[in-house]
């Protein structure tokens, strides 16, 4: 095993340790009818910020998918060639 295949085996195990943690933290899209029964008083402004987060989560989330499978085909032609 060379040095390259160590290297690109730590970092597809820290990127799938981020995406794991970025799609944690996203909030679920289930509010439906529980969400009007329980009350949620949220702020207009709140509301926003939640939205705002939660949108940059998603962005984060597609570009660390991204950046995962480049990874992966990376690891597997080092591994081919080898």
């Amino acid at each position: 095993m060379s040095a390259v295949e160590i290297i690109i085996g730590i970092a597809v195990i820290l990127v799938s340790l981020f995406i794991i943690a970025v799609v944690l933290l996203q909030q679920g899209h289930r509010a439906g009818i529980n969400g009007a029964i329980s009350g949620g008083a949220d702020t207009f402004l709140s509301k926003n910020k939640a939205r705002t987060f939660d949108a940059s989560l998603a962005r984060w989330t597609k570009w660390i998918a991204l950046l995962f499978f480049v990874l992966a085909i990376v690891a597997n032609v080092i591994a081919l060639r080898g």
